[in-house]
């Protein structure tokens, strides 16, 4: 028997606003009896038995998510490869799973992903690197892989790989001064600038430049953005309307790598990112083309395949705020505190079948273990009522949490669980 678990999410103008179903239930993720289950695991038994601060990942899930898109781009029959953004989730069990899936290579952007990336067994043609603010030691390390992809991100970082390997193929990314990002503070491009790739004003300077050392420039590379869902779309048509302008400029153009950033559901009101609509818009401006299309999905893979799992420390009132607090910071998982993200929160147990969803349910802001006044995950969310000792789960955590923690205040432990589905 499955129980429903009401949650209501937050006031909007002023009125209580009332989610009367899981919107983030699945099949993989769902309560049964009262016990909160991803991929027909007990998360119940397993923070019993591990222990917390704990993240446990659903492989089936991050098999399932990247056989989507696969699908979606074969579907109107485009030449495509999908390489993971390992900063996403470096987690080693999860990356010598996705290498064994053989449906995708790596997007790296340091020398130690790249050299990850390769010891998990990744080959070098499986690979693409594109970083920023990149050393003269990151390029003796890049230029030993010749067969990895490389995107030039400034005309220096092109001058100095002209000096170190002349007559290399190379990509060039771009900034089309177009942001697509659900959160401002991760566009990497709009109308101010960014530290990000090659504006259009000097775009035509840096293929000189390329050709004065005999740099084979053979791809586009543009990343703009975080967490873009389908409301994007119009956007999305006018930043590949503008990546066009780009790759005709090219003597021979190879591929096009539109970077990361497709999103998943984090809240209620967000729509499932309609893939099809996206592959549809691809076609539209490169079919005709003869490009092989790169994406470098991260958190499409991952974010909504992992939960973090945490105890509660103390329930306390402070003034006229309830406080929950639990054994993990925002060292543990920086995007509520640092992005204002928003992770879901709900029970790993339910206590009762039936609840009142008038009278049982309490406000509450959720609160870490650090010592700073940005640690908390959530504020004026609602729960059912809980005690010293429980445990909550805090949902769409595979992305960009294990991999940005930290030792801060000496609390940096915690587990991860990958669980294996042939």
């Amino acid at each position: 028997m499955i129980e429903t678990y009401s949650h209501i999410q937050t006031y909007q103008n002023g009125l209580k606003k009332e989610i009367t179903h899981e919107w983030w239930q699945r099949e993989d993720l769902r309560y049964v009896g009262g016990h909160l289950f991803l991929a027909e695991q007990n998360l119940y038994s397993i923070v019993h038995s591990a222990r917390t601060p704990c993240y446990v990942y659903n492989s089936d899930r991050i098999k399932q998510n990247i056989l989507r898109l696969h699908s979606a781009l074969l579907n109107e029959s485009l030449r495509h490869r999908i390489f993971y953004a390992i900063k996403a989730n470096r987690n080693l069990p999860l990356l010598s799973y996705i290498r064994g899936l053989e449906l995708c290579g790596i997007d790296c952007c340091s020398p130690s992903e790249l050299l990850l990336a390769r010891q998990v067994g990744f080959l070098e043609e499986e690979i693409s690197y594109t970083g920023t603010s990149v050393s003269d030691e990151d390029l003796a390390i890049i230029t030993r892989h010749p067969g990895i992809f490389i995107n030039c991100d400034s005309l220096s970082q092109i001058r100095r790989i002209g000096r170190i390997a002349p007559g290399r193929e190379i990509g060039i990314r771009i900034n089309p001064s177009i942001g697509l990002s659900a959160n401002p503070k991760l566009q990497y491009a709009g109308s101010k600038a960014t530290k990000f790739g090659i504006y259009k004003n000097t775009f035509l300077e840096a293929l000189q430049l390329a050709a004065h050392y005999d740099l084979k420039v053979t791809g586009i590379h543009c990343h703009t953005g975080w967490n873009f869902l389908s409301k994007q779309h119009a956007t999305g048509e006018a930043l590949l309307n503008e990546i066009c302008w780009f790759v005709e400029k090219l003597d021979n153009p190879k591929y096009v790598n539109l970077g990361g950033g497709l999103g998943v559901p984090l809240i209620q009101e967000d729509c499932v990112f309609n893939l099809e609509l996206w592959a549809k818009l691809l076609a539209k401006y490169f079919a005709s083309k003869n490009l092989e299309i790169f994406v470098e999905p991260g958190d499409y893979i991952v974010k909504d395949a992992g939960v973090l799992l945490l105890q509660v420390t103390t329930v306390e009132k402070k003034l006229d705020k309830n406080f929950v607090y639990v054994n993990g910071g925002f060292n543990i998982n920086c995007e509520p505190a640092f992005y204002q993200n928003h992770l879901e929160v709900i029970p790993v147990v339910t206590r009762k079948n039936n609840i009142d969803y008038s009278s049982d349910l309490i406000q509450v802001s959720i609160a870490g273990n650090i010592n700073e006044p940005i640690d908390m995950f959530a504020e004026d969310i609602y729960l059912p009522p809980v005690q010293e000792g429980d445990y909550l789960a805090f949902l769409n955590a595979g992305g960009y949490g294990s991999s940005i923690s930290s030792n801060h205040c000496m609390r940096g432990n915690f587990m991860e669980y990958l669980i294996y589905k042939k």
